[in-house]
Parts: structure tokens; C-alpha cells; sequence
């Protein structure tokens, strides 16, 4: 899909992996429809950076549907069209921040990481699937997470809770049924991440709780030894929306290795058959 002047709403842009993305399709030629709701000062910072028209800066609790058909109705006069989104949403709160969903500061927490990671996507997805079907190429990208296969179980327990393992497992569901909905002219995919700076690493208060032996236990068990970028999972993005034109209905699971990692591959035993 040739990038240049077109239209993409991208989720979640106030800050880390949001923020990466639209500065990468931004580059690209691409003009941003950019919700945001709270981190006032990463709000700030993308209003001086993407404040300007024909980009579109809105307040919008995406779990809300009246603020969505508020979002779509405004791209729809605006712009009169959409070919993009980048359906970035989420929330989840760690164990090793939040403790068990039982203490009275959780009240809601369960709720609240089912309506933010799967009910806002859909809400999203149903309110701009009309902008998107008057495009003659759509690309729509949802973000997960690797919580969806592991559960809150290994090194993770402490980053990821059941709430948000069942959220995201929830989310490729909905990417294989929005890829039947949306064919032919319409692409869904899905970028199932895994320990990511400003998500579930540094740059997070649950990756600064940890203590060192179970940051170092987290690296360790990634088969490449390190923690994701925003600006890798930015370039993922691009090229499922700019080069992956025969692709939907797919998940690619950007983890560096973590769900595979953690059993080591050992030497073959001599056997026991004789010649």
C-alpha cells in the first residue's frame, strides 16, 4: 500500500509504542488522527509534536462508545475517509504493582483491563469499519500481547495478571473475525508483543518494582537477551500496513524469543540401536 497522504488513526500515541508509530507513518506521508485520554504530561508533549492540522487531537475514553462515535464523526468530517488504524488500546495492571485483584485499590481492575484491551478495540473497529470499507486498500493493526500464552505464569507472573492474559487472548479472536469481515479490501493483522521498553520493561513502574534478580530472570528467559523497542515494534507495524498486502487474519508475535525461551535445547543421547 503506497503510504502518502493517507488517513490512520492510531491508538495509544501519547506515549512509547503509540508515540513510535505514529512518527513512523507520519514519515511515511501519512496524516494522524491521535485520541488520548490521560498522562498529561505525554499529552502534552504529543500536542507540541502533532498538534497542528490536518492532523486531529481529541480527548476520547475509548471504552466508552458515545466518545467513539464522536472520534469516527469528527475523522468522517474532517477527512471523509479512513485507511488506517492502528488499534493500540490496552490496560493492565501488574502483579508486582497491584497486588491481587481482591485488595480494595483493585476495585474495578478486572473490568477495567477487559473494557480497555478488547472492548475498546471493538468499539474502535465497529465505528470506523464504514470509513474504512470507502478506501480502496484498508490496513487495520491490532496490538496484543504475549500474556495471551502465558499467562500469569514463569518469570511474567509478576508483570502480567489474569485479567489481562484473558483480555489479550481474546484480542487474535477478534483479529480473525474482523479479517472474514473485512475482505477483501480490508487488512487485519495483529502484533503480539512481548517485553517491550515503556511496556511490561523499563520505563514502566512495574519493571522498576522488580527486584534485579527477577529483571535479570525476565532477560534471561528472551532467546535474544534483551528487551524490545517502540521503534521495532514501530517498523513491525509499517510493514504490515505498507508491505504485507497477501497478509490477514495474522498474528506476529514479536517477543525475542520469550515464549520459547526458558528450556534449553540439549545434546542428543548416543542411542541405543546397533548396527
Amino acid at each position: 500500500m503506497e503510504l502518502k497522504e493517507k488517513k490512520a488513526l492510531v491508538l495509544g500515541a501519547a506515549r512509547g509504542i503509540g508515540r513510535a508509530i505514529a512518527r513512523t507513518l507520519a514519515a511515511e506521508g501519512v496524516t494522524l488522527a491521535l485520541p488520548w485520554l490521560d498522562w498529561p504530561e505525554s499529552v502534552a508533549s504529543l500536542h507540541k509534536e502533532f498538534g497542528k492540522a490536518p492532523h486531529i487531537l481529541m480527548e476520547a475514553d475509548l471504552r466508552q462508545e458515545s466518545a467513539v462515535a464522536e472520534l469516527a464523526a469528527r475523522i468522517t468530517q474532517e477527512w471523509g475517509r479512513l485507511d488506517i488504524v492502528i488499534n493500540n488500546v490496552e490496560r493492565g495492571g501488574m502483579p508486582v504493582v497491584h497486588g491481587d485483584y481482591s485488595r480494595p485499590v483493585n476495585a474495578g481492575q478486572w473490568e477495567r483491563e477487559l473494557e480497555t484491551t478488547v472492548k475498546a478495540k471493538w468499539l474502535v473497529w465497529r465505528h470506523t469499519l464504514p470509513l474504512l470499507r470507502q478506501a480502496e486498500q484498508a490496513a487495520v493493526v491490532n496490538i496484543s500481547s504475549i500474556a495471551a500464552l502465558t499467562g500469569r505464569s514463569g518469570p511474567v507472573s509478576a508483570l502480567f495478571s489474569e485479567g489481562y492474559a484473558a483480555a489479550n487472548r481474546a484480542v487474535s479472536g477478534l483479529t480473525e473475525q474482523w479479517a472474514r469481515e473485512g475482505a477483501p479490501r480490508i487488512r487485519v493483522n495483529e502484533v503480539m508483543l512481548g517485553l517491550i521498553e515503556t511496556r511490561h520493561g523499563p520505563g514502566t513502574r512495574g519493571w522498576q518494582s522488580l527486584e534485579t534478580a527477577e529483571q535479570q530472570a525476565l532477560c534471561a528467559h528472551v532467546l535474544l537477551n534483551r528487551i524490545g523497542k517502540p521503534e521495532e515494534v514501530a517498523k513491525a507495524v509499517l510493514f504490515l500496513v505498507r508491505d504485507a498486502e497477501y497478509c490477514t487474519g495474522a498474528v506476529l508475535r514479536m517477543d525475542g524469543g520469550y515464549v520459547l525461551g526458558g528450556e534449553a535445547v540439549l545434546p542428543l543421547p548416543p542411542g541405543v540401536l546397533e548396527e
